[in-house]
């Protein structure tokens, strides 16, 4: 975070008049009030578009889990394409019968001399650990030519077979020497083989290629995948129908949902009040569908996006706009004291913001009485506070000149990178799998949110420390590590930075084998978050400059529909 003087902005108050201010000169909305009435033919035809679904339901719980119980191959292709199509929320408790079904009978636990080809092993071995069993690597050992110690060369011939084994690389955790070696070997042979394939199969290579299914939104995959899946000739047109009328029927609750935070955003009059603050309520709510679409979480959406957009104007607040004064009573009146008459020392704008945020509070906390759920409205507060300390904390940093150690950096710029204080309150909005003990678990720092936050912190420094600099602003990771250790080159530590993160990526699915410490649901919330990161953080800051990611994955959410 960084703050103190630079440019001009609106006066707040007649003390204030006289301060010049520091902003980022961020572009405006480009999506206007395109969202922000809801079409009512939406309204109209949802009951029969959800009639539809219903019984496409029905038709694909008899193929996939009856028709094809005893044929495993084909049954894992089904299960593989019902994730992908984004539907399989609805078949969630018949998906994990038959994964332990099929765990049992083909002893996937145990070193696996069968006949199995590569595209199914690999199948097995990602939809398994995906699903929590813990399969061990050494199933792939007799894909390996015993004479040189590297892969087969006859593998290389069997595309679809590299790309099941480059998807199932990426599910593996420390110490699994074959699966790195393998990501190596499927990289490169799949780099070289979009050429002389089907354009389905070339497709499939260049999406996984620039991101794998273990970093990949559901939604957006599900999208894509859509028009891949229906060339295929062995394609089920039950499971086709249903992911493209469960995809509109979702796209217009959405749709809905996203004017409702519009009218809320448009009544705060930020853009007014708060000119300095990024306006990306449309952008901020994609981020939202990417930790959870289910219609079932409706609740969790709503204040989810409400507080990210909060979020966002704090960072903001922190970041370019507030002096160092201001920003000292305006962090006691968030972290000590939290009541309306703490806004009497603050600035007009800081005022409206914390009005605002007041009000937000408020309405989590009245929705959670009504639900019987009150406990879960303190931890998202208290997670508030704790972020608005790491803000404060940086700002100090950057008022004092000061380039922390890596170790001190991290502490403080892991929890400002707010993967905790998301997480956190993403498990306010869901059901009665969250309890008070998930909380507290969250609270007690586990390995899964520590291995998050150091994605998220480190793939926004290497993105964004440019950007930055030219507006003046707290030292960042690589500012750090080149004080501390004395590298000059910025690629060496960017690097550095990149084994980190992949590294945190095996601890995240450490966390996903059994016996997992929280439920799947609430460890999927921890990884989505990490996955919009990627996204939007992959190449440059997609979130704060917008561009094709954010424009594409927009559209995808919000505007085209799935071709019926």
């Amino acid at each position: 975070m960084a703050l103190e003087a630079g440019s001009t902005a609106q006066s707040q108050n007649s003390k204030a008049d006289q301060i010049v201010r520091r902003t980022a000169n961020y572009h405006p909305s480009i999506w206007g009030d395109q969202f922000m009435n809801y079409d009512s033919v939406d309204i109209i035809t949802y009951a029969h578009k959800q009639q539809e679904v219903e019984e496409l339901k029905l038709a694909v719980r008899r193929e996939v889990f009856t028709t094809s119980a005893d044929d495993f191959s084909n049954q894992m292709k089904l299960i593989d394409a019902i994730q992908r199509l984004g539907v399989a929320y609805h078949f969630e408790k018949e998906i994990e019968e038959a994964l332990e079904h099929i765990y049992a009978a083909n002893h996937f636990h145990d070193d696996d001399d069968g006949d199995g080809d590569l595209y199914n092993v690999s199948l097995g071995f990602r939809l398994l650990r995906q699903h929590g069993h813990n399969v061990s690597c050494r199933i792939f050992n007799k894909f390996k030519d015993s004479k040189n110690g590297g892969f087969k060369e006859s593998l290389i011939a069997d595309v679809s077979g590299l790309l099941s084994f480059y998807e199932a690389t990426h599910l593996k955790v420390h110490g699994e020497d074959i699966l790195e070696e393998a990501l190596v070997f499927t990289t490169k042979h799949l780099e070289s083989a979009t050429t002389h394939v089907s354009y389905q199969l070339a497709e499939q290579i260049a999406q996984a290629l620039e991101r794998p299914l273990r970093k990949s939104l559901v939604r957006l995959c599900a999208r894509r995948f859509m028009s891949i899946y229906q060339d295929e000739a062995s394609h089920n047109e039950a499971l086709l129908k249903l992911a493209k009328s469960d995809f509109n029927l979702v796209q217009s609750l959405h749709k809905q949902e996203l004017s409702e935070i519009i009218r809320w955003w448009k009544e705060l009059d930020f853009g007014r009040k708060l000119p300095f603050a990024r306006n990306r309520i449309v952008e901020l709510y994609c981020w939202i569908l990417g930790v959870y679409f289910e219609p079932q979480y409706l609740v969790g959406r709503k204040f989810l996006t409400k507080i990210l957009a909060l979020m966002s104007v704090m960072d903001d607040i922190y970041d370019a706009f507030g002096t160092f004064e201001e920003l000292e009573i305006f962090t006691e009146a968030i972290h000590q004291r939290w009541h309306a008459n703490c806004m009497d020392g603050l600035p007009d704008y800081m005022q409206t913001f914390f009005h605002a945020l007041l009000n937000v509070f408020n309405e989590i906390e009245e929705e959670m009485v009504k639900e019987g759920r009150a406990y879960r409205a303190h931890y998202a507060k208290e997670a508030w506070k704790t972020i608005t300390k790491a803000y404060f904390d940086e700002a100090k940093w950057f008022h004092e000149g000061c380039i922390p150690s890596m170790e001190e950096y991290m502490r403080v710029a892991a929890t400002s990178a707010a993967s905790f204080a998301l997480s956190t309150t993403s498990l306010v909005g869901m059901g009665d799998i969250v309890t008070k003990e998930s909380f507290e678990w969250l609270f007690n720092d586990p390995k899964i949110l520590k291995a998050s936050n150091i994605i998220v912190r480190l793939m926004d420094d290497i993105v964004s420390s440019k950007f930055e600099k030219e507006r003046g602003h707290v030292a960042c990771a690589i500012d750090c590590y080149m004080k501390q250790y004395g590298v000059s080159d910025e690629q060496e530590i960017i690097d550095v930075f990149n084994k980190q993160i992949v590294d945190s990526w095996k601890d995240i699915n450490e966390e996903f084998l059994r016996p997992t410490s929280m439920p799947m649901p609430i460890l999927e919330r921890i990884v989505n978050l990490t996955r919009v990161v990627d996204l939007l953080y992959k190449k440059y800051d997609a979130y704060t400059h917008g561009g094709k990611v954010m424009n594409d994955c927009i559209a995808s959410y919000l505007i085209d529909l799935a071709p019926v």
